[in-house]
């Protein structure tokens, strides 16, 4: 896999001034059917989230509330995104390794998945990761 797959996804916004209003569809605004539906939320400043690949599963980060940054490696190159609107998504797709920081104060972060929790499909180890690229450095 490569970093060109991941990418920002603009999300539907009705805007109103009695307040926004954004929905996700799967397979529609998302590439993958939606399974799983989790967030991370008073996260300690400072603190870094994430560090590790999926070999299979698919997800969709957004920033409901507040900021951070995502920095995603494909084994090669690595690119930083910073997500600070509701309406925008990162797509991360499968292989890629993926780490969270740069939380600003009371930032909520929402992720769509494409599967259900599996631990198997986790490789938290860098090292491993990049043996499975065939990329060991």
């Amino acid at each position: 896999m490569s970093l060109a797959r991941c990418r920002i996804i603009e999300l539907p916004k009705i805007a109103d001034p009695r307040g926004n209003l954004t929905f996700i569809e799967g397979q529609r605004h998302v590439p993958f059917e939606i399974r799983r539906v989790f967030y991370l939320y008073d996260v300690p400043g400072g603190a870094e989230r994430g560090g590790h690949a999926h070999r299979e599963l698919e997800q969709l980060i957004i920033a409901m509330s507040g900021s951070f940054d995502v920095i995603l490696d494909d084994g090669r190159e690595n690119k930083r995104f910073h997500l600070n609107r509701s309406y925008y998504g990162l797509y991360l797709c499968p292989m890629i390794w993926g780490e969270l920081d740069n939380f600003s104060s009371g930032s909520v972060c929402l992720v769509l998945a494409s599967n259900y929790y599996d631990p198997d499909d986790y490789y938290r180890d860098y090292q491993e990761y990049l043996a499975a690229l065939g990329r060991e450095k």
